[in-house]
């Protein structure tokens, strides 16, 4: 019951923010380029604060050396599902926006917001170490998934340069600063570490409203009758879990390591998805739609997960 409880419980709150957006503009209270705007501001503020704080708070010397084999983990896991959603991704669409799309959202859950709700909650004893373990999907949030798929421009060929360049913004930015402040225990002055905490808190909200705003634009009838989106939704939400469920009837991990991962796989997808891209002007229905689509089912498959656990 618990289980359900927590989901049901951050779940409510994700479709009320999301609820709210939908309904600002539907009365036209805020303007049709109130996405923009809000995405930019998650995009240069909110994102990179939040990485900043994460980084800041657990990318020490202390923490690493202790749950380093969380850390080797997290990268063998990742670099096991990228393959395996990029696979998935190009059975489903022929599309090659919606291919990355789907490829960052297999990969990348909703590991921070949520996962870090059903963690604390569930298992608050191994909190720490959750933490620690989505580290290194951070990293590779900022160093492939958002300059390779989510910014990612097919008609515009990409240089070593180009390539380059692209690492060249606010959170991968926020991710070296925080992992060297994290490093060497700068300490920062009090109104700085409010500044940047206030700014994290402000993601997931915005993140929310700015989908229910997203949504606003699209047929909710077409989103609700997309059979592709509950296929993806139930890859990630059902196949990925009960894949690692019957691979450690062959393979035996340690307990803490188990929970952490079967809790990034059964997660729900990211925010990322719809955040980004519309800062960059890109179309985000079918993000929107996934958001909607694999939270509302993830209501059911969570519970189902964990009591498999």
């Amino acid at each position: 019951m618990s289980i359900f409880v927590t989901t049901l419980n951050q779940t409510s709150f994700l479709f009320g923010l999301i609820v709210i957006g939908y309904i600002l503009i539907k009365l036209k209270v805020l303007p049709e380029n109130s996405a923009t705007v809000l995405s930019k501001l998650e995009n240069n503020v909110f994102i990179p604060a939040l990485v900043l704080k994460t980084f800041i708070e657990n990318f020490t010397v202390e923490r690493i050396s202790v749950a380093w084999q969380l850390f080797v983990g997290a990268f063998l896991v990742a670099f096991l599902m990228i393959p395996f959603s990029i696979l998935v991704s190009k059975l489903t669409t022929k599309d090659g926006y919606i291919q990355r799309i789907y490829t960052y959202g297999l990969t990348f859950s909703n590991f921070s917001f949520m996962g870090n709700a059903i963690v604390s909650s569930l298992f608050p004893d191994i909190f720490f170490e959750y933490l620690i373990f989505t580290l290194p999907l951070w990293m590779l949030i900022y160093l492939w998934g958002v300059p390779k798929l989510l910014l990612y421009d097919s008609k515009k060929k990409q240089t070593l340069r180009d390539s380059l360049k692209s690492f060249l913004n606010p959170m991968f930015a926020a991710m070296i600063l925080g992992m060297i402040i994290g490093l060497c225990k700068v300490p920062l002055p009090s109104f700085l570490e409010s500044i940047v905490s206030v700014s994290a808190n402000c993601m997931s909200p915005v993140a929310m409203l700015l989908t229910g705003i997203a949504i606003s634009f699209i047929s909710l009838k077409k989103t609700f009758t997309n059979l592709n989106l509950y296929l993806i939704s139930g890859i990630k939400l059902l196949v990925m879990p009960f894949l690692l469920i019957g691979l450690t009837q062959f393979v035996t991990l340690p307990e803490t390591l188990y929970i952490c991962i079967l809790n990034v796989l059964a997660m729900p997808f990211g925010l990322n998805t719809i955040v980004i891209p519309s800062a960059e002007g890109k179309d985000t229905t079918v993000a929107a739609g996934l958001a909607v689509v694999s939270h509302l089912l993830s209501c059911v498959t969570i519970p189902l997960v964990f009591i498999m656990l």
